[in-house]
């Protein structure tokens, strides 16, 4: 009997051993994967490896690498691999995601102010756009996140939005009557639609493809590079350049996370997300070009109809904001200069 439970003891110890071993070797190679980094922050969006704004996270990322000689890491999770644009946001209030890129539109509803962004033909032009956005305006609406858990680092460029269709092109706002269109969650893309004529339909990203396929909308609107990389043309051939609204990116930090950061860290931080936008709009330029030949190659049939009968449908809109915030914040971006 003692020589049984000897036996048994003897066994525990190694099996003890054997767990306690498999453990720390499991703390090794968790140590090792992040090569030392003493701070991993998360960051996630919905666009895939292929798409600009990636390769924009991944400079930014190297940089913070780099400027904290290897001390904090981010890990990028692309392809809404933690959820919508939407969910993204709720993480980082939160604090259970450190970083997310977003749409302008996408933040509407946390950032009443940055509706704004979404008003239709609202910039004379990719000077107009840059001047407000690293003007006292788009640094207001950065700050204004500030009230509901969000530090806003920076803007990236996200081209102009076009409509793109299954069975016809949109040569005139007439042609969208009838038609059931995606849009973002956005409370002022949606009336875009409505003044235009059409149904809007908001569908997150990630669903967009089998929405077109399945015929649950009838088109969507996007930049060029989105289109293309989304492959959503393999489903609608038909892309109209209206460029109707240009809403930008916006990179936000969580704000929980943030305040327990040291002074040097967000600095590393907030420098390496600079520096990112000057990659990034160059990219973004380069890309839109590729994505428009390429797009042509793959059979879309792209249009160029006449932007000024767009603008004069959507006018109502605009219209209808006279006198509100948001019509009020609208005629100072129309007016800087």
């Amino acid at each position: 009997m003692k020589r049984q439970c000897l036996s048994f003891l003897f066994v525990g110890v190694v099996l003890g051993a054997l767990l306690t071993t498999a453990a720390f070797v499991g703390i090794l190679r968790a140590r090792s994967a992040h090569e030392g980094a003493s701070l991993v922050l998360k960051l996630a969006h919905v666009q895939d490896q292929s798409h600009p704004v990636h390769a924009a996270m991944v400079f930014m990322a190297q940089r913070v690498a780099e400027l904290s000689g290897g001390t904090v890491e981010i890990q990028i999770f692309p392809n809404g691999q933690l959820g919508s644009e939407s969910e993204c946001i709720e993480q980082v209030q939160r604090g259970a995601l450190a970083i997310t890129k977003t749409s302008a539109a996408a933040m509407e509803g946390f950032v009443p102010g940055m509706a704004v962004f979404s008003l239709p033909y609202l910039f004379r032009d990719n000077e107009h756009y840059w001047q407000v956005l690293n003007g006292p305006i788009g640094r207001k609406m950065l700050a204004a996140g500030d009230a509901v858990g969000m530090h806003g680092l920076c803007y990236y460029d996200a081209g102009s939005r076009s409509f793109y269709t299954i069975a016809k092109p949109l040569l005139t706002p007439g042609d969208l009557h009838g038609m059931k269109i995606r849009v973002m969650q956005s409370r002022t893309a949606m009336d875009m639609i409505t003044t235009m004529g059409g149904s809007p339909t908001p569908i997150p990203f990630g669903e967009l493809y089998t929405a077109l396929q399945q015929r649950m909308v009838d088109g969507a609107e996007n930049n060029p590079p989105s289109f293309l990389s989304s492959r959503h043309y393999e489903v609608a051939k038909y892309f109209s350049l209206d460029e109707h609204a240009r809403v930008p990116d916006v990179v936000i930090f969580s704000r929980r996370i943030w305040a327990g950061l040291s002074p040097q860290v967000q600095a590393w931080i907030s420098q390496a997300a600079v520096e990112s936008v000057d990659f990034q709009r160059t990219l973004w330029q380069e890309k839109t070009r590729e994505s428009l030949d390429a797009l042509v190659k793959a059979g879309v049939q792209v249009t160029y109809p006449d932007v000024t009968a767009f603008a004069t449908a959507s006018a109502p809109l605009l219209e209808s904001l006279a006198g509100t915030p948001i019509g009020e914040m609208a005629e100072r971006i129309r007016t800087t200069r």
